[in-house]
């Protein structure tokens, strides 16, 4: 397999996959786990914006409602995503509904990424939402956009690369979720999505592959 990726006419497939990889099952992969280790900080944020606000504290049952809301909100969006991805792939195609998956993922992040210094947790509460709704429709649109652009000897490999980029993405958020690197950097790690959110091929060049893989 790795020697056909190697191959001249291949290469192309080959940045193809590193583009949708890490602007993509990537990053839905480290938004994943990355909020598992921001917890403590998160919760800190929310209970201080509370007491700026209302001059009291909240009940630690009430805060760990708001957190149970932000964690949960992404696994809701993400049904939503997968749900709502065959029908917006089959009617908008596969290449601008990743388009327009990216302006609503940078969308999501910013809301995440500003909410800090914004001072407003109910932002982090609607970016997650919209970020597990972008990542419910890029886990299915990715797979069936990379097999089609594929060769066939090469399709079951490239699909594969999804779950692989997934679970590096995972592990990336357990590397930078050291509680030394959180500490300060929290809303800047909800952010990283934003700064790496791929931009899908061109139509015209992805047209080209095809007909040059067929």
């Amino acid at each position: 397999v790795f020697h056909h990726l190697w191959q001249v006419q291949y290469r192309k497939l080959l940045l193809m996959i590193l583009v949708l990889g890490i602007g993509g099952t990537h990053l839905g992969g480290f938004q994943m786990s990355v909020i598992n280790y921001t917890s403590p900080f998160i919760q800190k944020f929310i209970n201080e914006t509370w007491l700026e606000r209302y001059g009291s504290a909240l009940h630690q049952e009430t805060l760990t409602l708001f957190w149970s809301f932000i964690v949960s909100t992404y696994c809701i969006g993400g049904m939503i995503g997968s749900l709502c991805s065959g029908y917006l792939t089959a009617k908008y195609g596969k290449k601008k509904c990743l388009l327009i998956n990216d302006v609503v993922l940078i969308i999501a992040t910013l809301n995440t990424g500003f909410s800090r210094r914004a001072k407003s947790f109910e932002m982090i509460l609607i970016g997650r939402l919209l970020e597990g709704i972008c990542s419910g429709v890029y886990m299915n649109a990715h797979i069936q956009y990379a097999g089609e652009i594929s060769p066939k000897k090469l399709r079951g490999f490239v699909n594969v690369t999804s779950s692989v980029f997934l679970a590096l993405g995972k592990a990336v958020a357990r590397v930078l979720g050291l509680r030394y690197l959180c500490c300060s950097f929290w809303s800047y790690f909800l952010f990283i999505f934003c700064v790496s959110g791929k931009s899908s091929p061109r139509d015209r060049h992805t047209q080209k592959v095809g007909l040059y893989f067929a």
